[in-house]
């Protein structure tokens, strides 16, 4: 039986609940089903990959935990010690035509080079054999360690040796693997030609004593090849040779069997005689720990201080930008992204560069902050989540940019870059996704919080350190992908001075309200009021309210920010704010209210005069008109000679029409310092209050399932358990009827369900779920009726309906039997 075989759900299984039966082999699955309930749930929290969905029984657990997607996944995250041991598992324990016979612990120390420590608990090699049995990528049998069969696919070349000499020789022709038994050992006694020549090559000593037959260059050869890669290449690599007919040093090599060809142009070196070239260890150098860091020490406070300023820098410039796309959207382009023009304003506004601005767009587009309206010339708008995100506290809004930016597969940082066609990526466009990118973020983050707090790495400790921890992720890609991770990462404040912030550290671990208390007393509060200066200038010297910041921002204009804002008021600020619908008393009354500095006369006058003049002209449609209550300022219009263009021609003593329209003949009044305002058909004012316009929320990740990762893991355990005790419960099949008039099946099975009903019995059922998937469920049955079958299931421990129809089978329990 493989390491893999299941039980077949519509038949007996002979494998017990608790391990394999006495005399058979032992398997992978077998192995699986004896571990404890505890070892299962870590196991499952280990790779969470394994429960979703849950396995049906031990048997599907065993063939997903094998199976090769999953197993490259998990070797992912190994690091490179723990990676060197499972090579060499597989390297002193492969056999590719029979069972691996499995590696003696102590074989495995002394290929590694390790010397036992005092304390088992101390010991790297007992810690990195916990983590391959933990994450079961090798099984203990009788004492000997064994690798799951897929790794001899997925590890073809373990310590950099080459596939073993039986794998090697059974590609061969028949004459030639003959040839080489005849010339190497005729007196064995093997089976076939293939098992001479292996079992020549498995004895060390004969390796060595026909390594001593060659010369100097086919022994120099040898040591090229020696330490990997185990292929070379030469041409007419099959040719034939022998003892008698070798000539060159390839020649000799090869008929000896040291060197075996493998195709048309290459030798390969078996694996037997690189284990015996090597005389022991199967590594160069192997590393137990992570090479130490280098960089710089900063204290503590300074880093979470910079980083929590930053954090300020993001939240201000995010809120600046929606705030500004509310009345001025960007473009959406036809390949859904944002164009170059549209980022160069929004870095303007942001008060960055355009790189860093592609950054804070993507990561607010990732919160769900940032979305596309409905028309058909769309546009980027804020959704209504953004203004239930102002009105979070500022820790909050940082923790939601920073958990979406940690989650999101698109990098910013690839913004600009021409793609495979020559096409420049756009910011918000399709050619951003790097599914890599989350992992690649948290390894960054994780192996900085390694350090000590207030350490900062230099480039290439942190490289080395990462290269040690993850080295099956080392590509070009994943190096792109990690010093973009920095860089992202110190710009939305969770590193400072390059180390990791204080309240990033428990953001990495899923708890946001410790994050949030951390940043909580970093981040400036907000303040509500400013410092008016003679100069027609507001300070707010910190961060300012949600409503006193958006007032403040409607009747001045930002003229600088920084530590502090710097906000100036100007007859067309002023007006802005009086179009918008408020009066003079109210934003006198505002800034009387919040400002520490009594408000300056000049600042009095400029509001009152202003306000005075705004409204007093009315333009409406003759093509236009003007109105005014006061004749007196039609007389000073008509006559002004800055107006001729317009065609003024007055009706009345209050009334002035004109030829242009409406809209030209005010922005044109507004040039020359009047403040006319638009007037409805009624003669009512026509106040432009700034449209605020929101998007539809983006499509949101739904949310995670209840409950810890550990409770879900005991729980897909219990079901899994409940599925396996289905799958292999000894059991006395009913007999349905194979033949017969339509519905006989189901109603055979409905009644033997209702009699098991009446008894109070438990029996199994084979079922096919709505997947389409033959699944084992032991059941309770309450009641049938209307093609359903009602019972309480062992495995959901829950009440389920079951459709009869899809029941393939039903079987008595040998226990209830009895």
């Amino acid at each position: 039986m493989s390491e893999n075989a299941q039980p077949d759900p519509r038949r007996p299984g002979p494998e017990s609940h608790r391990a394999a039966s006495p005399g058979r082999p032992p398997t992978f699955t077998s192995w699986l089903r004896g571990r404890s309930d505890d070892d299962l749930t870590a196991l499952l929290a280990a790779r969470p990959d394994l429960a979703q969905p849950v396995p049906a029984d031990v048997g599907a657990l065993a063939a997903r935990a094998t199976s090769r997607n999953a197993v490259l996944r998990v070797l992912e995250r190994l690091d490179r010690f723990t990676l060197q041991v499972l090579e060499s598992v597989v390297a002193l324990g492969d056999d590719r035509l029979r069972e691996p016979v499995g590696v003696p612990t102590a074989d495995l120390a002394a290929a590694l080079g390790l010397t036992p420590a005092p304390d088992p608990a101390d010991d790297p090699l007992v810690r990195a054999l916990d983590t391959l049995h933990l994450l079961a990528l090798v099984w203990p049998d009788q004492g000997r360690l064994r690798p799951v069969q897929v790794l001899r696919d997925l590890l073809p070349h373990p310590a950099r040796l080459g596939p073993p000499a039986r794998a090697l020789l059974a590609a061969l022709p028949h004459g030639t693997v003959k040839r080489l038994a005849d010339d190497l050992a005729p007196d064995s006694t093997a089976a076939t030609p293939v098992e001479t020549v292996a079992t020549l090559l498995s004895d060390p000593a004969r390796v060595t004593g026909l390594v001593a037959q060659v010369g100097d260059q086919a022994c120099r050869l040898l040591d090229s090849m020696t330490w990997g890669p185990p292929n070379g290449t030469v041409s007419d690599a099959r040719r034939e040779v022998s003892l008698a007919t070798a000539a060159s040093p390839v020649e000799t090599l090869a008929a000896r069997a040291l060197l075996v060809p493998t195709g048309d142009d290459t030798l390969t070196l078996p694996r037997e005689v690189g284990l015996a070239l090597r005389a022991g260890p199967l590594f160069r150098e192997v590393t137990t720990d992570p090479p130490p860091f280098q960089g710089t020490e900063n204290p503590g406070d300074t880093v979470t201080r910079a980083a929590a300023g930053q954090a300020f820098t993001v939240l201000r410039a995010i809120e600046e930008l929606l705030e500004r796309w509310s009345q001025d959207p960007a473009a959406v382009l036809r390949n859904g992204g944002m164009g170059v023009r549209d980022l160069r304003r929004a870095a303007q506004t942001m008060d960055t560069d355009e790189t860093t601005a592609a950054l804070f767009v993507e990561t607010a587009h990732a919160a769900g902050l940032i979305g596309t309206d409905d028309r058909v010339a769309g546009e980027w708008l804020p959704t209504r989540e953004y203004d239930l995100w102002r009105e979070s506290p500022p820790e909050r809004r940082w923790l939601r940019l920073a958990s979406a930016w940690l989650d999101s597969d698109r990098v910013a940082a690839l913004t600009g870059a021409p793609d495979s066609g020559g096409r420049v990526r756009n910011v918000l466009g399709p050619d951003l996704v790097r599914p890599a990118a989350p992992q690649a973020r948290r390894d960054v983050l994780g192996e900085l919080g390694s350090a000590a707090p207030g350490f900062a790495p230099l480039p290439d400790s942190l490289a080395a350190r990462l290269a040690w921890r993850r080295p099956c992720r080392q590509s070009p890609v994943y190096a792109e992908l990690v010093r973009a991770a920095v860089d992202e990462a110190a710009a939305l404040g969770l590193t400072g001075r390059g180390a990791l912030a204080e309240h990033t550290r428990p953001l990495l671990d899923g708890d946001e309200d410790a994050a949030a208390r951390v940043l909580a007393a970093e981040l400036p509060r907000p303040l509500d009021h400013v410092l008016l200066q003679g100069d027609m200038t507001a300070v707010a010297p910190g961060p300012l309210v949600t409503e006193l910041a958006r007032e403040l921002a409607l009747v001045a204009d930002v003229e600088s920010t920084g530590g502090a804002t710097v906000y100036r008021f100007t007859e067309g600020s002023v007006r802005r704010a009086l179009d918008a619908g408020r009066g003079v008393a109210d934003i006198t009354t505002l800034l009387e209210r919040h400002s520490r500095t009594p408000m300056p006369q000049a600042l009095r006058y400029l509001v009152s005069d202003v306000g005075r003049r705004h409204g007093r002209l009315r333009a409406g449609s003759a093509s236009s008109y003007l109105r005014c209550d006061e004749p007196a300022v039609l007389e000073e219009l008509v006559t002004d000679r800055r107006v001729d263009e317009l065609g003024l021609i007055r009706l009345a003593p209050t009334v002035v029409a004109s030829r242009v329209n409406r809209s030209a003949l005010v922005e044109r009044l507004r040039q020359l310092g009047y403040h006319p305002v638009a007037e409805s058909g009624d003669g009512s004012m026509r106040l432009s209050r700034p449209e605020v316009r929101r998007a539809e929320p983006v499509d949101m990740p739904p949310p995670a399932e209840a409950g810890s990762p550990a409770d879900l893991a005991r729980a897909a355990v219990r079901a899994v358990r409940a599925g396996d005790e289905a799958a292999t419960a000894a059991r006395r099949p009913i007999p349905l009827p194979e033949d017969g008039p339509p519905g006989s099946r189901a109603n055979a099975a409905m009644e033997a369900l209702a009699h098991a009903a009446e008894e109070g019995r438990r029996v199994w059922i084979g079922y096919t779920d709505t997947d389409g998937r033959q699944v084992s469920r032991i059941v309770e049955p309450s009641s049938v009726d209307g093609g359903f079958l009602t019972a309480y299931d062992t495995t959901r421990a829950a009440v389920h309906r079951f459709a009869v129809h899809r029941i393939t089978a039903v079987a008595e329990l040998e226990e209830a039997a009895e």
